[in-house]
């Protein structure tokens, strides 16, 4: 088990280690190529007048003079080291401008993912192998839900509870009424996918031998679904983990920009306007790594929730995970 464990982290590492180079990669590459002037954002943005000669002068100290391969091997240099650089636009270290940040956007994702969550479970448990028009209206309902866009569901949100019924505040990231219409735009499309697999899943298992014995033993419906199907059920739900992390992620700049939130998202917009390279690089590469943090932990819960995967080496694990 514990030589398992060890080949796993260790080929997660490897890859981790390529999906950073690639993010970082990427971005260099996507923002070198738009349209922008870096200097114009380092003297002040667009509301400045700086003379062509303090442009030039930004320009050289920077290095923005230089060709695009030696800017890369610098940015990729310095990130090698641990630096993320200064923003051109806030003047402050990335990390000291990604940390004010972090916090807002954490407190968004993780009460977006609770409630996600929390919806998927409960409407997937109570409707697996119901009546086929039961199934149906979840089924159209979630589908409806993933199918619309995050930002139509805040403003359809924001016009019904704070403008209509002025429950919750229309702006603003202070206090837990200012995170309840942010988390539900962001939470509802999550839960309608994962409803549906979750639901799929549990259809299954329902038909499985075991919890035919189960009921057997005189066991109530709750329980048989509760304790002895949703573990079962919840392997494809936890390999959608990536899907959470993206959804969450993307999700937030969009959300934190329509209710006006503090957060990585809203940096990370300004800082693509802006083309504020450090702060872009700075957010990237954070993302990825938490995306591969979150693949090697759902890797090492594969081990929990199907033992018969400890003994598959760990580079052959998607095929075995793929045939069961």
């Amino acid at each position: 088990m514990r030589n398992t464990v060890l080949r796993l982290i260790g080929w997660r590492l490897v890859a981790g280690v390529g999906v950073l180079w690639g993010a970082a990669t990427l971005t260099f590459l996507v923002l070198y190529l738009t349209p922008g002037d870096p200097a114009q954002a380092i003297v002040g943005g667009e509301n400045a007048a700086p003379t062509p000669e303090v442009i030039a002068q930004v320009t050289a100290e920077y290095g923005l003079d230089r060709p695009w391969y030696a800017q890369y091997l610098s940015h990729l240099g310095r990130v090698l080291r641990g630096d993320l650089g200064t923003s051109y636009r806030l003047h402050t270290p990335v990390t000291q401008a990604v940390g004010e940040q972090a916090g807002a956007t954490v407190e968004l994702a993780v009460a977006a993912a609770v409630v996600g969550l929390a919806l998927a479970v409960t409407v997937a448990l109570a409707t697996a192998k119901r009546r086929r028009w039961i199934r149906g209206i979840a089924s159209g309902s979630e589908l409806t839900i993933a199918s619309t866009p995050s930002f139509w569901l805040g403003i359809l949100l924001l016009t019904v509870f704070s403008f209509g019924l002025r429950l919750f505040p229309a702006t603003g990231s202070h206090g837990f009424s200012s995170l309840v219409l942010p988390a539900l735009a962001l939470a509802l499309p999550i839960a309608g996918v994962l409803g549906h697999v979750l639901r799929e899943a549990l259809e299954e298992v329902l038909d499985e031998p075991f919890i035919v014995s189960a009921r057997t033993r005189g066991l109530p419906d709750l329980t048989v679904r509760l304790r002895h199907a949703l573990r079962h059920a919840l392997v494809p739900l936890v390999t959608m983990s990536g899907y959470w992390v993206g959804a969450l992620l993307g999700g937030a700049v969009i959300t934190e920009t329509l209710f006006t939130r503090q957060g990585i998202g809203r940096l990370l917009l300004s800082a693509v306007n802006a083309k504020d390279l450090p702060v872009v690089l700075g957010v990237v590469l954070l993302s990825a790594g938490v995306y591969v943090l979150v693949n090697l932990v759902v890797d090492l819960l594969y081990l929990v929730i199907d033992p018969r995967l400890r003994d598959v080496p760990a580079i052959a694990r998607p095929a075995a995970e793929g045939a069961a």
